[in-house]
């Protein structure tokens, strides 16, 4: 028997460690001495965006700690790349309204966007999430449903949903609605509801819910196989007889008329409606631990019916897991990859190291809702990311947060990539925004910082800098861009009172012996308090912080035009002390 491995355990207030006890001891129950199962589903039928990540991360994080305690897990990411491609995405470069022609189709059957060095529409989206996942430092098992389904996985539980049909059937008519809105009649079927994040049905247009029915009902019948259409590919098919016995099938396109009789035992070119597919899967793979959006707490929900469907249909048992809640967003002035969506994990990547991002999936549990940070957030952000990595190594962490920092530092593979000097993102941002990515400038710069322990390479402040200006560059409106000046304001300077001209001067006069990040804090925080006749180290008051927001923002005047801008200690390291000089009237 595996022993405990992780210091984790199911006493402490960590939700990861809890949903693992219990992963655990189902898995022990349900099928001892096999490796633990846990899934996950993403539809390739566009951007994969950070609400669908919850997918993701919630059992990989589970899945991990039954790793590190010395149990074989498999995480499976079930690729619904044979799901009927149903809309055109709003916003995704290279893709027009050409592109109406293939809904219906297999979305492996679909043309990449134009310019894609990939064969179809899904692997397209799939390779960007798939090199996100790597980054993120996620293990799992990858299943493509088109290779399960054209290969013939899937044949003799197709034939038992078949001859299971009427089952089906009943089950499902408990959730159907009329027209009217009342429940458990034929008089209209309530649209399917594919499995997504909340995040994606409230934010990104056309990427939502799937909304095709839940099978063919017609004279001859129900059915829960939807064929695809041997002339034209497309789903727009209806089945109209099928023989138990011999599995003859038979079906018509609505699309291009064509019909066409099959042998169900032999046919792979089509796949069961999604509210029995998910069940399905959950039997064959012997799935413990899955995931929902909480789109499928409601009654008539793929996971409601699924549990009927698994136990009466596929004697399987439906898999524990907790319904997830939104993922919002904070602010995005561009959309990059997801031009007219919500932004993908490959567009968080650029912005923030992946344990950072792991980190924000690993604290709040899965009903939780949280933001992720594309604005000025991001800088608060880090700051109690490097808060926490310091009460890690003094020791005064809470055990919660503790469990939170390591999963996100690392899985049971080992550590993932990190900055050797983690110097903190505002003053990266800050450094990148006035240097516009010079580089022998940024190192300057950053090496001034600490003068006792200067920087020698770009390369100790990397992978953070570079993400740091990356989110300078696309994130920061142009007009909030910070453009020193070129030449000193006369004018202003000119205006000054004689309060205005000693600040400067006691600025500039301890310029020298104040030249470090702390040692210019201390400097333009403490000129106001000389002038009020106070030592630099005096508590301020409020008539003070009055004062020092005056001299702040006349110090951004004078360097950048306008009344806010970057930290001034920064920006003053950044400027260099001559120009500092010049530009303040010396």
């Amino acid at each position: 028997m595996p022993t405990v491995a992780s210091s984790q355990s199911s006493t402490e207030t960590d939700w990861v460690s809890r949903f693992a006890d219990d992963v655990i001891a189902e898995s022990e129950r349900r099928a001892p001495g096999k490796p633990v199962v846990v899934a996950s589903g993403l539809s390739p039928s566009g951007p994969i965006h950070l609400g669908n990540l919850r997918e993701v991360m919630t059992p990989h994080l589970v899945a991990d700690e039954i790793r590190r305690r010395g149990y074989t897990v498999r995480h499976l990411i079930s690729w619904d790349d044979y799901d009927r491609y149903r809309k055109v995405p709003n916003g995704v470069e290279g893709v027009d309204d050409s592109w109406q022609e293939h809904i219906g189709k297999p979305l492996t059957s679909v043309p990449a966007p134009a310019g894609s060095a990939y064969p179809s529409w899904a692997e397209h989206f799939k390779a960007a999430m798939t090199q996100a996942l790597d980054e993120l430092g996620v293990e799992y098992d990858g299943i493509s449903q088109t290779e399960q389904y054209l290969a013939g996985t899937y044949r003799e539980q197709i034939l038992h949903a078949m001859r299971h049909r009427a089952d089906i059937d009943a089950v499902l008519d408990r959730y159907r609605t009329k027209k009217d809105g009342t429940a458990g009649t034929k008089g209209g079927k309530k649209p399917q509801q594919k499995k997504v994040d909340e995040a994606e049905l409230e934010a990104a247009e056309g990427s939502g819910a799937a909304d095709e029915d839940d099978g063919s009902s017609n004279a001859a019948g129900y059915f829960p196989y939807k064929p695809y259409c041997g002339n034209c590919e497309k789903d727009l098919t209806v089945v109209t007889a099928y023989d138990d016995a011999t599995t003859e099938l038979s079906y018509t396109c609505s699309a291009c008329d064509f019909t066409e009789t099959v042998r169900l035992n032999e046919f792979n070119r089509g796949k069961l409606v999604w509210k029995v597919d998910w069940p399905m899967r959950w039997a064959y793979e012997g799935v413990i631990f899955e995931p929902s959006g909480v789109d499928h707490s409601s009654p008539g929900s793929s996971f409601v019916v699924g549990g009927q469907i698994v136990r009466e249909v596929f004697d399987g048992v439906q898999p524990i897991g907790p319904m997830y809640a939104f993922v919002g967003i904070s602010g995005m002035a561009k959309m990059s990859s997801s031009k007219g969506g919500v932004p993908t994990p490959a567009d968080a990547l650029k912005i923030m190291e992946a344990p950072l991002l792991r980190w924000l999936y690993a604290r709040r549990k899965p009903n939780q809702s949280f933001k992720i940070a594309f604005d000025q957030e991001i800088q608060r952000l880090y700051d109690e990311w490097d808060s926490l990595a310091r009460k890690v190594a003094d020791g005064t962490v809470l055990p919660a947060d503790a469990a939170a920092y390591a999963r996100a530092i690392g899985t049971a593979a080992g550590e993932l990539p990190s900055t050797p000097r983690p110097l903190p993102y505002r003053t990266l941002a800050s450094v990148a925004d006035i240097t516009a990515g010079a580089e022998d400038q940024t190192l300057r710069i950053l090496s001034e910082l600490d003068p006792e322990n200067p920087l020698t390479s770009l390369d100790e402040a990397r992978p953070r800098l570079d993400r740091a200006e990356s989110w300078i560059t696309t994130q920061v409106p142009a007009e909030a861009r910070t453009i020193v000046r070129d030449e000193p304001d006369k004018e202003l300077l000119g205006s000054l009172d004689e309060q205005g001209r000693e600040s400067l001067r006691l600025l500039l006069e301890g310029l020298d012996s104040h030249w470090s990040l702390d040692g210019l804090t201390t400097l333009v925080y403490g000129v106001p308090k000389v002038l009020e006749g106070l030592e630099p180290d005096a508590k301020p008051t409020p008539e003070l912080k009055v004062a020092q927001r005056s001299f702040f923002a006349l110090l951004y005047r004078l360097l950048v035009g306008r009344d806010t801008g970057p930290r001034l200690p920064t920006l003053l390291l950044a400027v260099g002390a001559d120009r500092v000089r010049t530009l303040l009237g010396a």
